[in-house]
């Protein structure tokens, strides 16, 4: 029975070994293996990271578990708190489905929203199954009211929710954004979803760099189109509101999108320009959505960011971002039936824990035969 359970033991330690190398579903991630994170080494310092010269104050503390302050124009971080830890985005992952899909979908493009994009659970626009909308409209209903009614729609009006999927995480990955990965355009929580406040900052920087999208973002009120609803009744057209609080209360606020769900608390992505300045802010995982810790941060930022020495930078893009990648290129698993959940991503790990693993499952079935073969060998006596 103890050489069965000594049997038992190896075989599961070698297996576990093996799993965390080959498929990823345990143990550390790249920059605790020793990789220098993105975006420079001093990134993986715990705490808050900042380079405070003479006379410059500590930036103002920050409610929520993740923070960085970039200058959006050179790139250069300012200061951070563990930028590279992974954490649930909630609807800032539409900056990300409004980034990939603005340069596929002609803005004038009439989408007719049918009842599954209504049936999404979260926060709605208000589109109307049946009625046509232009993917300009769309766009306002996702960035200014989040509507993931209105992200759903956008993605089926580009081939898909796979394709959509495909393309949005290629498009992180030509970002150097390998914290982030979709699994839902609007944002709801999925298993295996994920970004970082470094992510977001990557890719709302590029997002802004749309003409588009910035018109999108800093639009405080828009009128958006009513319909038909599914009882026959005319719905008018109705004013839709910016939820974005910094646009409204911050002098030089520009955008960027908040997000909120149970599970990922409040996540946030702003940016505010003054006197040719301009700097970028993403938050995860605070506990409370007020606009005013955010506008102490960037009141930090353009009053003492020309005196400090950057902590890292914002990678530039790798790759063209209207690139349009292949499904395996993305790392998604093939096309799935419709309705059915996505599979969650695993975390990527270097090969070569995946073959310390099986040595290790050697060694330890070595040892095993090793005590039979001294078990053989016993004297007569100590058998008895």
């Amino acid at each position: 029975m103890t050489d069965l359970r000594y049997a038992v033991r190896a075989l599961a330690l070698g297996l576990s070994l093996t799993a965390v190398g080959v498929f990823g579903i345990a143990g550390p991630d790249s920059s605790a293996l020793g990789a220098e994170p993105v975006g420079g080494a001093q990134l993986a310092a715990r705490g808050v990271i900042v380079n405070l010269g003479p006379g410059v104050p500590a930036p103002p503390a920050m409610p929520g578990a993740s923070f960085l302050v970039a200058d959006m124009d050179t790139g250069q971080i300012l200061a951070t708190k563990a930028p590279h830890v992974r954490r649930l985005p909630a609807s800032t992952l539409k900056t990300l489905t409004a980034l990939t899909l603005i340069p596929r979908l002609d803005a004038n493009r009439q989408v007719v929203v049918r009842p599954q994009d209504v049936a999404v659970e979260g926060s709605h626009v208000g589109v109307l199954a049946g009625t046509s909308y232009s993917v300009r409209s769309l766009m306002q209903g996702l960035l200014m009211a989040s509507g993931n009614d209105a992200a759903y729609a956008l993605a089926r009006a580009n081939n898909g929710m796979v394709a959509t999927l495909a393309q949005m995480n290629a498009t992180a990955k030509g970002l150097g954004a390998l914290d982030t990965v979709a699994r839902d355009p609007s944002g709801l929580d999925k298993p295996g979803q994920s970004s970082s406040v470094y992510d977001l900052a990557l890719i709302g920087r590029a997002a802004m760099k749309l003409p588009a999208f910035r018109s999108y973002v800093a639009t405080k009120q828009v009128r958006f189109p009513g319909g038909r609803s599914s009882n026959g009744k005319v719905v008018p057209a109705f004013r839709i509101t910016n939820h974005d609080k910094l646009l409204f209360n911050y002098r030089g606020a520009i955008g960027i999108k908040n997000g909120y769900t149970i599970a990922a608390k409040q996540t946030f992505i702003g940016a505010a320009t003054r006197a040719g300045k301009t700097y970028i802010v993403t938050q995860m995982a605070s506990p409370n959505g007020s606009w005013r810790p955010t506008a102490a941060l960037l009141d930090w930022a353009f009053a003492h960011g020309t005196a400090l020495s950057p902590v890292g930078k914002l990678v530039e893009p790798r790759a063209a971002l209207s690139s349009a990648p292949t499904l395996a290129s993305a790392g998604l698993p093939p096309l799935q039936a419709a309705g059915s959940a996505p599979l969650p991503a695993l975390p990527s790990r270097p090969p070569w824990i995946g073959l310390v693993g099986l040595a290790g499952a050697a060694v330890v079935l070595r040892a095993f035969r090793s005590r039979n073969s001294r078990s053989r060998r016993v004297s007569p006596k100590r058998r008895r």
